[in-house]
């Protein structure tokens, strides 16, 4: 395995710039998801470490080796796509052997690597089977299946479960962690479910219209997000934002335009006197309270464990996730608290984060 580097990194569609100066550092062994919505160049960016598209300016290097005019198989990758990628007239055995068989590697190399790929991945029984005969989970063990056999230094996985449905994602979600713990494998991979990103990442990059907006760990993104785009995007439901002025006084309180207040425990003193948005996520907000203000229900998720509140606060929206069973129907009242929360603040108009 190898470390890989995207050092200042550039593409360009003619006058277009799609990718501004990217630079990522991934150590050997690492687990790093590039996430971000749709059309912020996520993709595009695993495409030039793969040498499938150009890089216009900048520099990528795996192991050491800057691998920019390196053909894409001679780059030492291997990548999952989104659809598979199976050719359709093969076995399993046959589409996981393929690239080996083209390399020349002898016939004993080529069944040892088959059975150790088959035997990781739960592939034994099928491997006499085309592509046709398979479900789709099956097909993604297939695409990964083809990936290890080649023993590359880097995995590049390119949305690969976006087409299973919620829980064959959620159990592909599992193998493909635990597959990449058990080789020590160096890994990027792309999806824009910021769910997934949570939970297989080592380290997390966020993109947004070509530029990085926050790298780290899941819970240094969750806990400390650089800006209101990267609080908003990592977490489900999204952290609420409730846009005001904050004023001072023995205790700190948020003005909403409507001219209903939310006491505050506390608030960093840069962000006194400003127009700001106070970001909390649903499930720190909590029922009652010396400070609870009203809040009027207009939707209750109840799902077991847990009720998803839609509320409405001085006619701000909001969205509350309740531990506790509550009554509630729409277009009755609740009281809602912020009290002990951990809260964020957002310059208004940079969506930096306002430190305390």
């Amino acid at each position: 395995m190898a470390g890989l580097e995207i050092d200042r990194v550039y593409k360009r569609f003619g006058q277009v710039e799609v990718i501004h100066g990217v630079s990522i550092e991934i150590e050997d062994g690492e687990f790093v998801v590039l996430v971000g919505p749709s059309g912020c160049g996520k993709s595009t960016l695993l495409r030039m470490v793969a040498g499938l598209d150009e890089i216009s300016d900048g520099v990528v290097r795996i192991g050491g080796r800057v691998v920019n005019n390196v053909a894409p198989k001679d780059r030492d990758i291997a990548m999952v796509f989104q659809n598979y990628a199976l050719y359709p007239h093969m076995t399993v055995a046959r589409n996981m052997s393929f690239a080996l068989e083209v390399g020349r590697a002898s016939k004993t190399e080529i069944d040892g690597k088959i059975a150790k790929a088959a035997g990781i991945l739960g592939l034994e029984p099928l491997l006499e089977r085309y592509p046709r005969q398979l479900s789709g989970g099956q097909r993604q063990r297939v695409a990964m299946g083809r990936a290890i056999v080649r023993d590359p230094a880097v995995f590049l996985f390119d949305e690969p479960l976006s087409n299973l449905d919620a829980k064959l994602r959620v159990q592909m979600r599992a193998e493909i962690k635990r597959l990449q713990q058990d080789l020590h494998a160096t890994t990027v991979y792309v999806t824009h479910d910021q769910i997934e990103a949570m939970t297989m990442a080592d380290k997390i990059v966020v993109l947004r219209d070509g530029r990085v907006e926050q790298v780290g760990s899941p819970l240094d993104l969750y806990d400390r997000p650089a800006n209101a785009f990267v609080a908003s995007f990592i977490g489900s439901p999204a952290m609420n934002m409730l846009r005001g002025r904050l004023e001072g006084g023995e205790k700190p309180r948020l003005a909403l335009a409507s001219g209903a207040f939310i006491p505050l425990d506390g608030a960093p003193a840069a962000a006194l006197g400003r127009e700001i948005a106070l970001g909390v996520r649903p499930e720190h907000i909590h029922l009652g309270g010396e400070a609870a203000v009203p809040a009027q229900v207009s939707v209750v998720e109840p799902t077991g464990a847990e009720t998803f509140v839609n509320a409405t606060i001085g006619g701000t929206e909001i969205v509350c996730v309740l531990r506790e069973r509550v009554s509630c129907r729409p277009g009755g009242s609740l009281d809602l608290s912020l009290q002990g929360a951990p809260l964020h603040f957002f310059d208004i108009e940079t969506g930096a984060s306002i430190a305390n």
